[in-house]
C-alpha cells in the first residue's frame, strides 16, 4: 500500500514539476512548441533580393535567422546570389513579417561565408530582432524531436513564416565513399577528403527553407542549419531521382564563422 501511495502521488506531482523533470505528454509538448515557434518566428528572416522597378519588387531566394548582436544574419551561402541583377536598383535584402499584414525590407551585405560548409553572415540595417539562442550540436542524438521555421518555396505562399516538425533521424557524412571509381569526380574526392557530418532529418523542407534554423522542438536551441541544396547535391549526386530528405548543417560551423568576425558568444 505504501509503494502504490508513493508511485500515486509521484505521478500526481509530475504535473508541477519543470519538462526537465517530468517530459510532458502529447498535449504538454505540443504546447511547449507553441510557445517555442512564437519566440523563433520573431528571429526568422526570408532572404532575397529587392529592386523597387521589378513587379514583384521582392525576390525570396532563402531563409535565415537572427544571432549575435540581432543585426547579423545566419543563411546558407549557397541562398545568397553570385551576383545581382547588373543594376544599381537591386540590393541584398532580407523581408520580415511586422504584422498580420505588413512586411518590412532590410538591406543586407554579406559578412562573411564559409563555402565549403556552406554557411554566410549578413549584416543588415535597422533596429536588432531578438537573436536565436544556440545548442549544443556535438551533443545532438537521434531520436531528438526538432522543428524548422522558414519560409518555402519564395513568395508563392506568401511572406509567411511556416514551421515543420519531425525528429533528427541521423548523423551522417556527408559524402561516402562509391562503389565504383567511374562515379568519383573532383567535388567529390574533395568532400571526402574534407567531409564533416550533417544532421539528417524526418521533416519536410522545400528549397526556399534553405537557411532556416533547426532547433530542439522543446527549448528552442538552434542545432543547424536546414540544406536543401548543397548537402543533397553531395550525399545524393549519383541518385537520378533525389530523396525528399531533409538536411541541416550543424550550427558549430556557424559558430566558427562568428567567432572568425568577432562575433562569437
Amino acid at each position: 500500500m505504501e509503494r502504490r501511495a508513493f508511485l500515486s502521488s509521484l505521478i500526481s506531482g509530475c504535473a508541477g514539476f519543470t519538462a526537465t523533470l517530468c517530459w510532458p505528454g502529447p498535449q504538454g509538448r505540443a504546447a511547449e512548441l507553441i510557445e517555442t515557434i512564437k519566440r523563433i518566428k520573431k528571429s526568422v528572416v526570408a532572404v532575397g533580393t529587392y529592386q523597387r522597378l521589378r513587379r514583384p519588387p521582392a525576390k525570396l531566394l532563402g531563409s535565415g535567422f537572427a544571432v549575435a548582436d540581432g543585426r547579423h544574419i545566419v543563411t546558407s551561402a549557397h541562398v545568397i546570389p553570385k551576383k545581382l541583377g547588373g543594376t544599381p536598383q537591386e540590393t541584398l535584402a532580407v523581408f520580415i513579417r511586422t504584422g498580420k499584414q505588413n512586411a518590412e525590407m532590410r538591406t543586407a551585405s554579406v559578412v562573411g561565408t564559409d563555402r565549403a560548409h556552406d554557411v554566410a553572415i549578413l549584416r543588415i540595417s535597422g533596429a536588432p530582432l531578438p537573436a536565436v539562442r544556440f545548442g549544443d550540436d556535438q551533443a545532438a542524438e537521434e531520436g531528438l524531436d526538432i522543428a524548422i521555421t522558414g519560409f518555402p518555396i519564395g513568395t508563392v505562399l506568401g511572406l509567411r513564416a511556416s514551421t515543420t516538425r519531425g525528429i533528427l533521424s541521423a548523423i551522417t557524412p556527408i559524402s561516402l565513399p562509391q562503389v565504383s571509381p567511374q562515379l568519383l569526380d573532383p567535388k567529390m574526392i574533395r568532400q571526402l577528403r574534407d567531409g564533416f557530418v550533417v544532421f539528417q532529418l524526418d521533416a519536410t523542407a522545400f528549397p526556399g527553407n534553405s537557411g532556416s534554423p533547426m532547433y530542439e522542438a522543446r527549448t528552442g536551441s538552434v542545432l543547424g542549419i536546414v540544406n536543401s541544396v548543397f548537402v543533397k547535391d553531395t550525399k545524393e549526386r549519383v541518385l537520378q531521382d533525389p530523396s525528399g530528405i531533409t538536411y541541416a548543417t550543424p550550427i558549430g560551423h556557424a559558430k566558427v564563422l562568428l567567432k572568425t568576425l568577432n562575433l562569437g558568444r
